[in-house]
């Protein structure tokens, strides 16, 4: 080895830990977020849409803000707050309540096509967002991806669309929102305090929220029903979205948002597991394809 080669090994590394790190975590957010829209169908067999959203958010909340509490966290910065009430908005309460609005009617096979359109719609923002122009390269390979997702699930579900899917776009503007500034703030702050500040923020609103629903909603207790309620809460919202803002944070929100690519596929096969869902034989090819998307959009340089 030369003496060159010697001296810029350690910088090579320097270089590569945070993008394995960040890849990694961001990676380990994708498949808390693949379990999503099971846990839901499940949490609905025992609790009504807008309950079931509240009680999530408030059970999400309390462990973000036992973790603030024993850390000793000050309050965020006047400058932070209008990004974590974005944040709130989209992700903690916007997305839950319109995608459970959506299970109703929808199968979550279906309801994986606006994970399909999550990546691009979330790079996009972000570029508008941020400035970062990513090369010609990174959009190729994310519309490819979002077009063999879209296809696939689309394919799932007969190619019709139905009549959640109005609340499923809806659901996809303002999560991409929420990603896009809580991936932000991350830059800012750590993520876990991004996502425990944002639950915190939706507390009085989550609890009045609860309260309401479970008055005017049935409730029918379930093993079922629980078990989706604490994963939606406990492994969706809390720990999924600590580690995707911290990944997010390491590797930048375009690279990170097409890892998304394989949350629907992912969604897919729980479906199948977790809900007796047919899926179909297309989708080995499917995975393969999009496999090849998520590496050319993690290999294509940054500006």
């Amino acid at each position: 080895m030369t003496a060159q080669n010697s001296a810029t090994l350690p910088d090579a590394i320097a270089v590569q830990s945070p993008l394995l790190r960040g890849t990694a975590l961001a990676g380990l957010g994708v498949v808390a977020f693949s379990l999503t829209f099971p846990a839901t169908a499940w949490g609905l067999e025992s609790f009504g849409p807008w309950s079931l959203v509240a009680l999530r958010s408030v059970l999400a909340a309390a462990l973000a803000g036992a973790f603030l509490l024993a850390r000793r966290v000050p309050l965020p910065a006047r400058e932070h707050r209008a990004g974590l009430a974005v944040v709130a908005g989209g992700v903690v309460i916007g997305f839950p309540l319109l995608t459970t609005l959506a299970l109703r009617t929808s199968t979550t096979s279906h309801a994986a096509v606006v994970v399909g359109l999550l990546p691009l719609t979330t790079a996009a923002l972000s570029a508008a967002r941020t400035g970062n122009r990513p090369p010609r390269a990174f959009w190729a390979a994310a519309v490819a991806g979002a077009v063999v997702v879209l296809g696939f699930t689309l394919a799932q579900s007969g190619g019709s669309l139905s009549a959640g899917d109005g609340y499923l776009f809806a659901a996809l503007l303002v999560c991409a929102a929420g990603y896009t500034e809580g991936g932000r703030l991350a830059r800012e702050m750590p993520g876990w305090q991004v996502v425990g500040w944002a639950l915190v923020l939706c507390l009085p609103l989550s609890v009045a929220g609860a309260v309401l629903g479970l008055a005017y909603e049935p409730v029918h207790l379930t093993g079922h029903g629980l078990a989706g309620l604490v994963w939606a809460a406990a492994g969706s919202t809390f720990l999924g979205l600590y580690v995707w803002y911290r990944g997010m944070a390491e590797i930048g929100a375009p690279r990170a948002s097409q890892l998304q690519l394989a949350q629907p596929l992912l969604t897919l096969v729980w479906s199948v597991a977790l809900l007796g869902e047919r899926l179909s034989p297309a989708a080995p090819a499917a995975a393969c394809a999009v496999l090849v998307c998520i590496a050319v959009t993690q290999r294509v340089k940054q500006p």
